[in-house]
């Protein structure tokens, strides 16, 4: 995933080194490559237009993961292969974000009763094991770093959640004086 956030921003920095902080100390994974992938996420998803941007043929956001598979249209010529991974790698973002880091908002529903947090979660864990199973060796991210994500998926969803706890802790604190 490509941010808008250059790699030394102020912002990219908080979400590498609370991510770091919670992975490495709070839950006991200690996989650079995995704090990375999370902390680029991060502020790859800080505009809404980022979360969403999947778009059908005719330019329509996609909100929901049902119709990410089917209608996502990348306006370039991919293989069906490459085409696949890509989609279940970003589901398995959007959903992971999601889940870790908002998943108040995928209550159920009282008109639905649908679980949509239980669904995500286990749809994000699948999709990374796709996308896993459809990256060439070379590729970024590697295939084994999306086969952690996939075995790892709940870990990363309790480490979000306290990625966000520890920052809106920091958005409490009194500003540092000069």
């Amino acid at each position: 995933m490509l941010s808008k956030i250059p790699p030394n921003h102020p912002l990219r920095r908080m979400f590498h080194g609370l991510v770091e902080q919670v992975f490495m100390t709070d839950i006991g994974i200690c996989d650079a490559s995995l704090t990375d992938y999370l902390s680029d996420m991060l502020a790859g998803f800080v505009h809404i237009d980022d979360i969403y941007r999947l778009r059908t043929i005719d330019g329509r956001i996609i909100r929901e993961v049902s119709q990410m598979q089917v209608d996502a249209d990348f306006g370039r010529a991919l293989t069906d292969a490459e085409r696949n991974r890509l989609i279940n790698q970003y589901i398995g973002d959007f959903t992971l974000f999601w889940t870790g880091l908002y998943p108040e908002t995928l209550r159920p529903r009282r008109s639905s009763g649908a679980n949509r947090l239980r669904e995500y979660l286990l749809q994000g864990k699948r999709s990374y094991g796709i996308a896993s199973e459809l990256t060439p060796a070379g590729k970024e991210p590697p295939p084994e770093l999306l086969a952690n994500l996939s075995a790892q998926f709940e870990c990363c969803v309790h480490g979000l959640q306290l990625v966000r706890t520890s920052w809106q802790q920091l958005a409490q604190q009194p500003p540092a004086e000069n």
